[in-house]
């Protein structure tokens, strides 16, 4: 035991050398009848999909599985025996794979603190990446990862999979167009019912689970069961609550059909965690308003049931008295134009051709628009835990004369009062304006939100500041 620990602290400390500084790696060049070796990482959950997206397709090979937690291991190894007739080697660390040549393709499906990280390592590494929302868990390493892509010519895609339905592309170029008016309202919601879960004691994780990796990134800290496999999304140390779990997809439709969108001038949010108590952290009830200018975004997340609990879906609002211009695609260098055509292969198979054509603007769902999507999420985050506790009785100033607004905090209220919520005597958190700087990727005038764009990472699991 003391030998392996030797060797892995060893490997660990070279590894973290190579991912700072390593030399720009090209990868090879896979031709279209090769064999494109893939290995799925993190295997619990979403992992399963990435198996069968990527194993069913001709000419690739799920060779790898990787997961910290080895009680996975055999059954997942024994789904692709049976279904696709290879036998996969499985480990524990994702660094062993990384310095395998044979691997082709990193396929990420790990909680989202590692998301950006290993997508990162493996960029530097030669690998191309299929990374699962959101691409990052601040917005610090979602840029990091852009720019990793781009110096090591790697093919990035984000698991934001609408990106390569037809309906969502032809409905935006339709609003481009103007012949609808001029849209005042993009709307995403993620109306999940979502239960307590309660409060575990900390104790030693199971032999099987190497919890250091698993942390990673993470500010170390006990083990509890809350943590693994799933309700880590609701601990800001790993997770971005459900709007940067299921409502990331919700909100790239949202911003994909208001024309030419990309950030916000201003992000403004108010919630809660209402109807329990519990050991989770972020919030299971949140109003998140972008402004867009002409256009509002906005964002509903309710995690109680009740008769306005409506799932997940994605609306648009028009002023069909105003006329609105017709608007071309932000047209950003390299990346797929927003209103292509889609529909004809699922996302998996979109992004195996880009590893074959190397064409990155073939992607439906580019590395920079997984960016952009799951950073407006951790802006509304943001806001909401530099936010302070105020009476649903008090006056929000925060919503200024912006009737649409008002209007969704409203609707939010009644939701809460149908799950019998008394909002007299009940506090709520009003989350801080931030002012965004779409050049530098900042807060405007606030240091300590600026600070909370990224976080102090724990060695040798780091995002560099330099890809």
């Amino acid at each position: 035991m003391i030998e392996n620990r030797r060797k892995f602290l060893a490997q660990s400390s070279l590894f973290a050398t190579f991912a700072i500084s390593g030399t720009k790696s090209s990868g090879k060049i896979i031709g279209a009848n090769e064999r494109i070796n893939v290995a799925v990482c993190g295997i619990k959950g979403r992992g399963t999909s990435h198996m069968g997206g990527h194993g069913r397709q001709k000419n690739v090979v799920i060779s790898h599985l990787v997961d910290p937690d080895s009680r996975l291991h055999e059954a997942r190894k024994k789904f692709i025996i049976s279904k696709f007739k290879n036998s996969p080697e499985c480990v524990k660390d994702v660094r062993n794979v990384l310095d395998n040549k044979d691997v082709d393709v990193i396929s990420i499906a790990t909680p989202n603190h590692w998301h950006s990280l290993m997508s990162i390592w493996a960029c530097q590494a030669g690998k191309d990446v299929y990374v699962e929302k959101p691409l990052s868990h601040n917005l610090f390493e979602g840029r990091k990862l852009v720019e990793a892509a781009k110096k090591y010519g790697r093919i990035v895609q984000h698991g934001t999979q609408n990106r390569s339905l037809s309906k969502w592309s032809n409905l935006a170029k339709e609003i481009a167009s103007g012949k609808r008016g001029k849209l005042e309202v993009a709307l995403g919601t993620c109306h999940k019912s979502r239960n307590s879960i309660g409060f575990k004691e900390s104790k030693s994780p199971p032999d099987e689970l190497d919890f250091d990796i698993w942390t990673g990134p993470a500010p170390k800290e006990d083990y509890h069961e809350n943590l693994v496999h799933y309700n880590w999304h609701w601990f800001w140390n790993y997770g971005n609550g459900d709007i940067g779990n299921q409502g990331v997809h919700q909100m790239d439709i949202a911003r994909w059909m208001i024309p030419g969108a990309v950030w916000p001038k201003k992000v403004f949010c108010v919630g809660g965690r209402f109807g329990y108590k519990d050991q989770g952290q972020t919030a299971n009830t949140q109003l998140a308003i972008f402004d867009y200018g002409e256009s509002l975004l906005v964002f509903d997340v309710r995690g109680l049931a009740g008769k306005s609990n409506m799932g997940v879906s994605n609306h648009v609002y028009f002023d069909k008295n105003a006329k609105q211009k017709a608007t071309k695609s932000h047209g950003l260098k390299n990346i797929k134009d927003p209103l292509a055509d889609r529909g004809k292969v699922d996302i998996f198979e979109n992004f195996i051709q880009a590893v074959r054509n190397r064409k990155e603007n073939h992607l439906d769902a580019h590395v920079y628009e997984g960016h952009v999507s799951s950073g407006l999420c951790h802006l509304a985050n943001l806001s909401y835990r530099l936010g302070e506790k105020s009476g649903f009785n008090k006056k929000n100033k925060n919503f200024g004369g912006d009737k649409k607004a008002y209007e969704y905090f409203e609707r939010m209220q009644e939701h809460l009062k149908e799950n019998g919520l008394t909002l007299e005597g009940t506090d709520y958190i009003v989350g801080r304006t931030l002012n965004f700087d779409s050049k530098t990727e900042s807060i405007t005038g606030d240091d300590e939100a600026n600070k909370m764009l990224s976080r102090t990472y724990r060695p040798p699991y780091v995002v560099p500041n330099k890809v």
